[in-house]
């Protein structure tokens, strides 16, 4: 994993750096091509470190492997990463961290404020974080004010509280 870390930042730096040749040579369309791919490849990077911080299964329930994407869509940017855990049951939970996203400021203003936030669903607190639980018992939570859990599917909520209670959430934070 060290090496290809290692290759992945040489591949990020080699972008950065054809992008700073290209506008001194001022050649704009290709330095903003190799900024749009150093930023794509730090977006992938940061998916990774979301995948490695995804709880193995509880006890009763099977984990499918962690999904990544990098880039997001409709404007909204952002690197995730989402396992899906099924129990005998059939009931899911699905579980999921963004970073780097435009929905983040808008979930952090309203999980910032009481008033607001009690509107959306009940308050939760998990570890020292500040979460909404919903009517269904979905869980959205903000990290140090950069990073979007959402925590959902058809299992019951206490299944779904303790999914986000199984989040490293200090290691979270230090990315």
């Amino acid at each position: 994993m060290a090496s290809a870390s290692a290759a992945f930042a040489d591949e990020i730096s080699d972008a950065i750096d054809q992008a700073r040749k290209s506008y001194q040579s001022g050649d704009f369309g290709n330095a903003k091509q190799s900024l749009d791919l150093a930023s794509q490849l730090v977006a992938q990077k940061n998916a990774e470190r979301f995948a490695a911080l995804m709880p193995a299964a509880l006890s009763g329930w099977k984990a499918d492997d962690v999904e990544t994407a990098a880039g997001g869509g409709y404007g909204l940017g952002g690197s995730s990463a989402s396992r899906t855990y099924t129990n005998a049951k059939d009931e899911q939970v699905n579980l999921k961290i963004t970073g780097d996203s435009a929905l983040i400021n808008q979930y952090a203003a309203i999980i910032a404020n009481p008033m607001i936030a009690g509107m959306a669903g009940k308050i939760v607190l998990i570890g020292k974080e500040r979460a909404i639980q919903d009517k269904n018992g979905d869980i959205n939570m903000i990290v140090v004010n950069k990073y979007l859990i959402t925590v959902d599917g058809s299992a019951p909520a206490a299944a779904k509280l303790g999914y986000a209670q199984a989040i490293d959430l200090a290691k979270l934070a230090k990315l």
